[in-house]
């Protein structure tokens, strides 16, 4: 409902390029729900959002590599309307315990239980951590157990 608010006061306000980039996140979200036969939830949405996030950051890799700062400026700007529709985010220290609370619990001792660990946060910072971040932290911190 939101995001078709947006794109509405974003039609009304003759905003161009934000105007696309809604349209362009609100046909992702049909897609899937045609593809899958299914009215998306927010969590779902949340996924969505997720990865066309992970595509943009991966298409700034791309095109900063290849020289195209103007590109890489446009693919920024979509992260950050992408993001305002994710949940508020977890803080570095919030993240760091919420990744201590899911070692002790899942009683990993080794980088080999790194996936028990990594389930347990991604069902609880859904939308709200990078998942690389946390995977870095957790990573560190069975290394270091």
């Amino acid at each position: 409902e939101r995001i078709t608010e947006d794109m509405k006061s974003a039609m009304r306000s003759g905003e161009k390029d934000r105007l696309g980039q809604i349209r362009m996140l609100q046909a992702a979200i049909k897609q899937r729900e045609v593809d899958e036969r299914i009215m998306l939830d927010d969590a779902q949405v949340t996924a969505v959002l997720e990865k066309m996030i992970k595509q943009r950051r991966e298409a700034i890799t791309q095109f900063e590599a290849g020289g195209r700062a103007d590109l890489a400026a446009k693919e920024v700007a979509e992260i950050v309307l992408l993001q305002g529709y994710l949940p508020e985010q977890l803080a570095p220290a919030e993240l760091e315990a919420l990744v201590a609370a899911a070692i002790s619990e899942s009683g990993a001792t080794t980088v080999k239980d790194m996936g028990k660990v990594m389930a347990l946060v991604k069902a609880r910072a859904a939308g709200r951590a990078d998942m690389g971040a946390a995977s870095a932290l957790i990573k560190s911190k069975l290394a270091t157990a």
